[in-house]
């Protein structure tokens, strides 16, 4: 079968044959009918290197994945062939207490995990090929009906981590609140449909394109800014003078991360989603007070499944542009460019 592979590290993907997976005991074989492109695999061609990680190339890339069961190993009985499902994205040890509870995102006995804090697409092969392999059938979970493959995949990253992370911050996300989301992106423009279905805050987006403050808009923002020295002043002035209750920054570079603590309103969350790299000093002085910054990554098993249930109801979707799996890489080339909109999603050629 074709597959993008990452052969090493710093280099450009390339689309090689590889032979079929086969499942073992346990084990089941997903026929893909969708991949998402991410941001972090572009992380991961350029600035990782070899011991910078516990696990490195080769390896099929493609961490957002969902598809039809194809093949079945030994002793799985809960999932049948030809079933839709969405691969979970984190794969732990799944049996340390976190994993139990489906946090598998921080398993706390990665040595037992199939690839110490990676899964597919991270150290083992992803989706982005016609068929992948999945070490256990609890990381696999049903569709919904009406909610297509292709549509799910992007789902199990782009829509499960804004949804974590806003749902640590439920409790401050009241109808008078404000929350604002920085970087209308593949993420971003999930955190603005998440807001909107799950609480009654006001939401303000902020981006440096214009493009990505229309989507916002037409996710439900209801006031967008342009990115800018500026920014953080002009989120208090929209908050008689408070500040916004929870920001979430999906870019995490040293001027977001500034601006968050400048626009947040004492006893408020700064929770940091983006992997941009950059530093915020804290002291007592120089955030407000009583500010939580946090980080976040991903999230639990039962949240995707929430994911997916709001996505078939039609209260959130992801925005997508479909390539075939010949021309993936163009699809990250759109993506470094910042022309992809939402997200980018591969599928396999034979099941455009």
């Amino acid at each position: 079968m074709k597959a993008l592979r990452l052969q090493a590290w710093k280099t450009r993907p390339e689309l090689v044959d590889v032979p079929d997976p086969e499942p073992g005991p346990g084990e089941v074989v997903v026929a893909i009918g969708g991949a998402g492109a991410c941001h972090s695999d572009i992380h991961l061609m350029d600035e990782f290197e070899e011991g910078t990680l516990p696990w490195n190339p080769p390896f099929t890339l493609g961490h957002e994945n969902a598809g039809w069961v194809h093949a079945l190993g030994e002793g799985v009985t809960d999932l049948e062939v030809g079933q839709p499902v969405a691969v979970y994205g984190p794969w732990g040890c799944g049996t340390c207490a976190r994993c139990r509870l489906g946090i598998e995102i921080y398993c706390e006995n990665l040595e037992a995990a199939p690839v110490p804090g990676g899964g597919g697409g991270l150290g083992l092969d992803g989706g982005m090929a016609e068929y992948m392999w999945v070490p256990h059938s609890r990381l696999l979970l049903p569709l919904p009906e009406g909610l297509e493959p292709r549509k799910a995949a992007p789902l199990t990253d782009a829509g499960l981590t804004p949804y974590h992370a806003i749902r640590r911050s439920l409790p401050k996300l009241t109808p008078e609140a404000t929350a604002v989301v920085i970087g209308v992106g593949g993420l971003g423009h999930m955190a603005v449909q998440i807001l909107r279905a799950v609480t009654g805050a006001r939401i303000i987006a902020v981006d440096t394109r214009e493009s990505a403050l229309k989507l916002a808009e037409a996710h439900g923002a209801d006031l967008t800014f342009l990115s800018g020295e500026s920014t953080a002043e002009e989120i208090r002035q929209a908050t008689g003078g408070r500040g916004a209750d929870v920001i979430l920054d999906f870019v995490g570079v040293d001027a977001t991360l500034a601006m968050g603590a400048a626009a947040a309103r004492q006893m408020g969350d700064l929770t940091i989603v983006g992997i941009g790299g950059g530093t915020l000093p804290v002291s007592f002085f120089s955030v407000p007070y009583e500010v939580s910054i946090q980080t976040t990554y991903w999230g639990t098993r039962t949240e995707l499944a929430e994911v997916l249930t709001l996505a078939a109801r039609g209260l959130i979707s992801s925005q997508t542009t479909e390539f075939p799996l010949s021309r993936a890489i163009e699809a990250y080339d759109a993506l470094r460019a910042g022309e992809v909109e939402g997200r980018a999603v591969i599928v396999p050629d034979a099941r455009l």
